[in-house]
């Protein structure tokens, strides 16, 4: 794929929610009767989930605007191929604990890096039964779970609690889980103990942790918003190269990363927010320190902004994205140098120091859908031509991304022999 400087201008409908997409599909599988999830993201990722459900007894059917599911899971065992996603790989492995039949849950080559060592060391202390290929991907889970504390570490992946939990609310005697040390991306946890509400589950935050009361979960109609992780990409292309707006977004959500809105203030980005649309057009950036630690999967968006602002950057407390389908600290910092940003990686993020002019250059994407994303935009405001070793990654979470990018004028052409979507 060659990118090339845009001037861009319209708005686009952010894609649903990735993260609610998922819970959602787990907790319809686990009611008992028939739920609608209206207006759900039909990515790569989401359809994993999907299909891991439908292995494991649901009835599952996709719709091009809905997903239906006759919810009720069984101890069926075998093996799941998740693809490459890792809120699937996570909270399937919960669900698996709960059933005495062995579970094996396998991906594609980036999943098999992901760390699972954390959850399955959780799983095992409760009674089940867990190998894995060095705490990594191939796992193999057989429950049932005899349990009911969990003591878990809140640094490395949220959906660690999220899976624990999840499995708490279907789990007779519910479960009890202690979150040590900081809770990374604390907001995605929000959203997990939201929708667990919503499908009729107990849940409560308590000293230390959660509790889940084991009821179980109810059949619910379900309408996913918008997305703000995805929708940061269109907005700061907008602070580059233009003026673009995003509609069908919730601003009342708890998604952390609608903190995109805030963090395109802060680099003196024109942003407007109001009901379900926000907006964002180019003006004289300048550097700021940015705390990741609830929104990681903005980083590597907020970094290309970064590199195109004035003065110094910092975006820190993230340490997280070193375990994510990339090392994202890695490749979003070798991404920007090839492009000619003054950029360093930190343990926990990077520091830029932006003004320069970033340029055209040869961009590995690693696999990785938000390094994709975050290249194509970088590759927008470059004099020259970027080329992005693009595969498709964006069907992970924002199919629509090329079609809605061209559509507000970003130029940019693909090999004839590859089909992106």
């Amino acid at each position: 794929m060659r990118v090339r400087r845009s001037d861009l201008k319209g708005q686009v409908r952010a894609p649903p929610s990735k993260s609610h997409t998922h819970r959602a599909v787990f907790m319809a599988a686990m009611a008992d009767g028939r739920s609608v999830i209206s207006d759900p993201l039909l990515s790569a990722d989401t359809m994993a989930s999907c299909r891991a459900m439908r292995h494991m007894g649901a009835e599952v059917e996709c719709g091009d605007s809905s997903i239906t599911i006759v919810g009720g899971l069984e101890c069926r065992g075998g093996e799941i191929d998740v693809g490459n996603s890792g809120t699937t790989l996570r909270l399937l492995a919960g669900t698996a604990s709960l059933f005495p039949c062995p579970t094996v849950i396998d991906g594609d080559e980036s999943l098999r890096s992901r760390p699972m060592g954390p959850l399955l060391d959780c799983l095992d202390s409760m009674g089940a039964r867990c190998t894995s290929r060095g705490g990594k991907p191939p796992v193999t889970v057989e429950g049932p779970l005899t349990g009911r504390r969990a003591s878990i570490r809140g640094d490395v992946s949220s959906q660690y609690i999220s899976s624990l939990l999840m499995a708490g609310g279907l789990r007779e005697g519910g479960m009890r889980v202690e979150v040590t040390g900081r809770l990374a991306s604390r907001p995605y946890v929000d959203i997990t103990v939201d929708l667990m509400r919503r499908f009729g589950s107990l849940v409560a935050e308590t000293e230390g942790g959660y509790e889940a009361e084991g009821v179980g979960y109810s059949p619910c109609d379900y309408r996913v918003p918008g997305d703000f992780s995805s929708a940061a990409f269109p907005l700061v292309a907008g602070a580059l190269c233009g003026d673009v707006a995003v509609y069908g977004l919730d601003l009342e959500d708890l998604q952390g990363d609608k903190a995109i809105l805030d963090i395109l203030r802060a680099f003196g980005a024109e942003v407007e927010a109001d009901g379900g649309r926000a907006r964002s057009s180019a003006s004289k950036l300048r550097g700021a320190r940015v705390d990741m630690g609830d929104v990681p999967d903005l980083f590597p968006a907020v970094a290309v902004l970064a590199a195109n602002a004035e003065g110094e950057s910092r975006l820190h407390n993230a340490r997280q994205l070193r375990f994510k389908e990339s090392d994202r600290i890695a490749t979003t910092v070798a991404m920007l140098r090839s492009m000619g940003a003054d950029i360093e990686a930190a343990e926990d993020g990077c520091v830029v120091r932006g003004g320069r002019r970033l340029r055209g250059a040869k961009v590995e994407t690693h696999g990785d859908h938000r390094i994709m994303m975050a290249a194509f935009v970088a590759g927008l405001s470059a004099d020259g031509v970027t080329e992005i070793d693009a595969k498709g990654e964006h069907q992970v979470s924002y199919p629509m991304f090329l079609n809605q990018m061209r559509s507000i004028g970003a130029v940019f052409e693909e090999d004839d022999d590859e089909q992106h979507g």
